[in-house]
């Protein structure tokens, strides 16, 4: 058993770790990193702010222990994104160029070669999270000397707390939409629409509907997940919302288990 699940997930790890998705996954994650590090302190003292919508972070918040992790819970949802998109492709590509058939073959239990899908993509998340987290709280550090941020209490014991807090958070709202994308990838068999389902829910009709009545927002998955990886905002808690995005992996999940297991994989 273990040695199967071990041999499922060194083949997927391979799929994963080709230079061509992992660089460039690498790439996307690093530039949003970078981008909103340098936007929060660059617009430190705009009037507009230099948080989400709109929202002021001043240097006395900067400042605190959880400093160093501000810029980074705000890619949280960014990075979701990215990982939904690598986990859609790599599922419905499984089916869309018939290699499912092949590996069913070889592995005849469906439920294990899932297992074994899932453990590997849960690796590719903890790059993910590291990567992001390094270059973001790189950058925030090599900024705040030339915007008067103190970063006193970044490294200290409350500091390293905050950014093992933050790196859990961030990890768990990235395996979130991971598994989100994973289970649009069985279920449309297609890259395409399982990639332009989901951005298309998470960036457009969340944020509509949002919008038209904001306490859809406590609600909504997308919602959900950003939340965690911020630690709770102003409007939901992290219990609240780590409460409900279990729930809803949880029944994704399901889903997912239930569609590979029973369905044909004929495309």
């Amino acid at each position: 058993m273990i040695g199967s699940l071990t041999r499922i997930f060194f083949a997927e790890w391979r799929k994963l770790r080709r230079p061509t998705l992992l660089l460039g996954t690498m790439g996307a994650v690093a530039f949003f990193s970078v981008l909103v590090s340098s936007l929060l302190f660059l617009l430190i003292d705009s009037p507009q702010g230099n948080g989400d919508r709109g929202v002021r972070i001043t240097r006395e918040m900067l400042a605190l222990p959880s400093g160093s992790t501000q810029a980074f819970t705000s890619i949280g949802n960014l990075l979701g994104i990215i990982a939904l998109c690598v986990f859609a492709a790599q599922t419905a590509q499984e089916y869309s160029l018939g290699t499912l058939r092949n590996l069913l073959v070889r592995q005849p239990g469906r439920i294990r070669l899932l297992i074994g899908k899932l453990a590997s993509m849960k690796a590719f998340a903890v790059i993910m999270t590291l990567v992001g987290a390094v270059i973001s709280i790189g950058v925030s550090y090599i900024l705040a000397g030339s915007k008067d941020v103190s970063t006193t209490l970044w490294f200290n014991s409350d500091g390293r707390i905050e950014i093992a807090k933050t790196l859990l958070n961030v990890f768990i709202s990235i395996l979130g939409f991971g598994i989100i994308g994973m289970v649009l990838g069985i279920l449309f068999r297609s890259p395409i629409s399982s990639i332009s389902l989901g951005v298309l829910w998470l960036l457009i009709v969340e944020n509509i509907v949002g919008a038209v009545k904001s306490s859809t927002l406590e609600w909504l998955p997308g919602s959900q997940l950003a939340t965690v990886a911020a630690g709770g905002t102003e409007t939901i808690s992290y219990t609240h919302a780590l409460s409900l995005s279990g729930i809803y992996v949880g029944i994704a999940l399901v889903i997912a288990t239930v569609l590979f297991t029973k369905r044909d994989v004929a495309n």
